[in-house]
């Protein structure tokens, strides 16, 4: 019986995939896992893993058309948020 999955796009990335398909490093993603500015993740069987859908929407809080754009979201750093920042959030 064939797979069904069989040439299906993975649909949960473990860190270093995620990281990768975001363009960062996979220190920078534990970080932001870490201090909660980061895109959603999962804790499957003791594994922390990520889905495409959650990625692209966090990447896309950063979307802009350009520089005076004013929007009410942003992507934070890897970082302790200030109070001021989470309040914005």
């Amino acid at each position: 019986m064939p797979d069904p999955m069989a040439g299906l796009p993975p649909r949960f990335l473990r860190t270093p995939d995620a990281a990768r398909f975001l363009g960062i490093s996979i220190r920078t993603l534990e970080k932001h896992r870490t201090y909660g500015t980061g895109p959603t993740y999962r804790k499957i069987g003791g594994r922390v893993v990520y889905a495409v859908e959650d990625l692209q929407a966090w990447t896309a809080i950063g979307a802009r058309k350009s520089t005076t754009d004013v929007t009410r979201q942003r992507v934070f750093p890897a970082r302790r948020l200030t109070l001021a920042e989470r309040g914005s959030r």
